[in-house]
């Protein structure tokens, strides 16, 4: 998740000069590596246990990620991908770039989890964020039929944007493109990426954005301000689990792998709540900050298998599309 609201590129590491130490090299949202982000404190930690350089590479929003991995194929730079989630699993697991892990970790997740070839790190449920001010529609058709404002991002480019198209999809199936005809005036902007819609949030361009039901935790713990919150639908909220994968062409397969590893570590797991935004995959020793005891519990969980999701992906995208060209 993403409160860093500036763009990244890349973290070098800082540490004695290791022109010969090995490099391992992670592909990641770009508001993983911002200074706010988690990134910083995660390539401090890792880079004193691996005697290596890691370095994170920031490659727009989590679905970008997939496609970069796509065009460069075999010839990536990647040793691994930080930061796809279930609804995309499928699909890159499909291109055959990425490695079977070898691990068997235990998570705190609210759903079972099988897959030898991607690993979570943290998890959180879609939601419209707004400021307190606001008396929020409290379903998909009470928003639709509001003059409520709201900013989304774009499926093809994004995991919220895919994520709320598959929440729509679940909720409501074969009347989805008719809620989306219904919802289309209520979209200020559809943007690329999660950071650009909630930068126009924050400016005031709009009522409600596209985020999680961790977000208002930010503002609360971060800025002190307990102005903001997460509407909860009675359609239930879709769930979002972020993952990594090891790259199988890289040529450190074993850092890699403990790259991986260390990513479920207190050391990094630790770090999420308060950088990342969203629930840890494996709950800190020292549990949950206290901000996070006031956000919204979704009374329904909603979300596809991998499977499905890659299936029901293509027909929903062209509803959506159809929808908002109107």
């Amino acid at each position: 998740m993403k409160f860093q609201l500036l763009a990244a590129g890349l973290f070098a590491a800082t540490g004695a000069s290791a022109q010969d130490a090995p490099v391992v090299t992670v592909y990641t949202y770009d508001s993983f590596v911002t200074e706010w982000g988690p990134g910083p404190a995660i390539e401090a930690a890792f880079e004193a246990e691996c005697a290596c350089e890691l370095r994170f590479v920031g490659a727009g929003d989590g679905a970008a990620l997939l496609a970069r991995l796509r065009l460069e194929g075999e010839r990536t730079e990647a040793d691994v991908v930080l930061g796809l989630d279930t609804n995309l699993t499928a699909a890159a697991a499909d291109t055959g770039l990425f490695a079977p892990h070898g691990l068997d970790p235990e998570l705190d997740l609210p759903v079972e989890w099988e897959d030898d070839i991607f690993l979570p790190f943290d998890w959180s449920y879609f939601a419209f964020v707004h400021r307190n001010e606001l008396n929020p529609p409290e379903s998909f058709r009470e928003l639709a039929e509001s003059d409520v404002s709201v900013l989304i991002q774009d499926p093809r480019s994004s995991t919220p944007g895919l994520g709320l198209l598959l929440w729509v999809e679940a909720a409501y199936g074969d009347e989805a493109g008719a809620f989306w005809s219904a919802l289309a005036d209520n979209i200020v902007t559809v943007t690329a990426g999660w950071s650009e819609a909630y930068n126009l949030f924050l400016e005031g361009e709009a009522d409600m954005v596209l985020s999680y039901t961790t977000s208002p935790a930010y503002h609360a713990i971060a800025e002190e301000d307990d102005g903001f919150a997460a509407a909860a639908f009675e359609e239930g909220h879709y769930l979002q689990i972020e993952v990594g994968g090891i790259v199988a062409s890289t040529d450190q397969p074993e850092l890699a792998r403990d790259f991986l590893a260390f990513m479920l570590s207190d050391a990094a797991q630790s770090v999420i709540p308060t950088t990342n935004w969203m629930y840890p995959a494996v709950v800190p020793q020292d549990g949950l900050p206290e901000g996070f005891g006031d956000l919204i519990q979704p009374d329904r969980a909603l979300l596809y298998p991998p499977d499905e999701a890659a299936a029901a992906r293509e027909a929903a995208l062209d509803e959506w599309l159809l929808a908002l060209s109107r």
